[in-house]
């Protein structure tokens, strides 16, 4: 900060010479009026002193003359290069006053106004914290320099729960949601923050919260997570078992956290053929769709394409969402190509080609690259997503 200051200085120095230059101007202007004054006092009595010695006859008419002639010409010469007074209408007390409250009004409008917490955030953000503490405290005036910053808020949460503090993360995570927006996610972290604040008792508002996210995304992990944990706390374990398997359907096959969920899953599983129940088999996993498509070019319009025009081939659901459920990019160069549309290539992971029944295959021809809109359209009949035969699509028509 010791640089910023310098540089604010400099210019309140700046700001403060358009102030004062004018009053020491104003003071040499009295300094040369006082001089010629003088000089002017000096000619009055040297004109007086001619005049005695004229009455009393040292001094003829024509030297008289001639000694008030040189008494003029040193006057002239004295005053010679003297600019004229000049009156201020501002007088010198007001420019005084504003060289005193121009720094301290600028001082108090960037207090108040101004941003130095922020530029000293950046500063200290730009080094790596030397503890979880100190990231604790970085994140809290993070906050409070931006409390609408959603994503600050987040980060706080999540490092007040990594801290054991799910009452002050459970404030926080509200306040992100009242933000952001009733975000699945948001939700999930909130309930999860409030049921451990709560000393692990289940609410309506907790349930509430684990109903909204999982409505808006039956996938939303925490929530998944949290469900499993309150079942088991109550003893529901098969509840708890089918949450856990929900969850452990999301995790990467990486994922550091799978052996821990499974663990929990085996525990579950014991403690409920130990009260004398039985595990429930799982519904069997839904086989992923994998649909292949052979894409080629109607014949009279390979002159009418360039070698690299986009071609984009992708299917959409027949009931559902206009967006494309699996879509690939080639160019007309690559045709006729074969091409394989599956789970793995969908645009957005709760729209996968599994979820849906049935659907059309496209493939479009776009100059600009765009895959929404282009000059040339091929489309399939509605076709099972079920299908194993490879199927045969020929970009043949205008796009309207």
């Amino acid at each position: 900060m010791i640089d910023f200051w310098l540089a604010a200085g400099l210019l309140l120095l700046v700001a403060l010479s358009f102030l004062l230059i004018p009053v020491l101007r104003g003071r040499r202007a009295q300094l040369e009026e006082d001089r010629t004054a003088l000089n002017v006092a000096l000619y009055q009595e040297r004109v007086a002193e001619l005049q005695t010695q004229q009455e009393e006859g040292v001094l003829s008419a024509e030297q008289m003359d001639t000694g008030r002639a040189e008494a003029a010409r040193e006057l002239l010469a004295d005053t010679e290069g003297v600019e004229a007074p000049r009156v201020s209408r501002l007088g010198k007390p007001l420019p005084l006053l504003a060289a005193i409250l121009v720094p301290v009004l600028g001082l108090g409008l960037y207090l108040h106004f101004g941003a130095s917490d922020k530029v000293e955030l950046t500063r200290e953000f730009a080094q790596a914290p030397q503890s979880m503490e100190e990231m604790t405290r970085r994140l809290e005036r993070a906050v409070a320099a931006q409390p609408d910053s959603a994503e600050g808020l987040y980060f706080l949460g999540r490092t007040y729960m990594a801290q054991d503090r799910p009452a002050d993360a459970a404030k926080i995570f509200e306040r992100t949601v009242a933000l952001a927006g009733r975000q699945p996610e948001l939700l999930g972290q909130w309930a999860q923050a409030q049921y451990f604040a709560d000393g692990k008792k289940w609410s309506d508002k907790i349930q509430a919260l684990t109903d909204e996210a999982l409505k808006a995304d039956p996938k939303e992990v925490t929530s998944l997570g949290l469900l499993g944990i309150a079942a088991f706390e109550g003893e529901r374990y098969q509840d708890a078992i089918d949450y856990w398997n929900r969850l452990l359907a999301q995790l990467p096959p990486d994922d550091k956290s799978r052996a821990a969920l499974q663990g929990g899953i085996t525990r579950a599983a014991e403690k409920l053929e130990a009260s004398g129940g039985k595990v429930a088999q799982a519904p069997a996993a839904k086989a992923a769709a994998l649909l292949k498509v052979h894409v080629d070019l109607a014949p009279e319009l390979k002159a009418k394409v360039q070698p690299g025009d986009s071609v984009f081939i992708f299917a959409r659901a027949i009931s559902g969402p206009p967006a494309p459920l699996a879509a690939k990019r080639l160019t007309v160069a690559d045709l006729p190509a074969t091409v394989e549309l599956g789970d793995a290539d969908a645009m957005m992971p709760q729209l996968k080609l599994s979820n849906f029944p049935e659907v059309q295959l496209v493939a479009r021809i776009s100059r600009a690259g765009q895959p929404t809109a282009g000059e040339w359209i091929g489309r399939s009949q509605p076709l099972a997503t079920s299908t194993t035969a490879q199927q045969k699509l020929t970009i043949d028509s205008p796009d309207k």
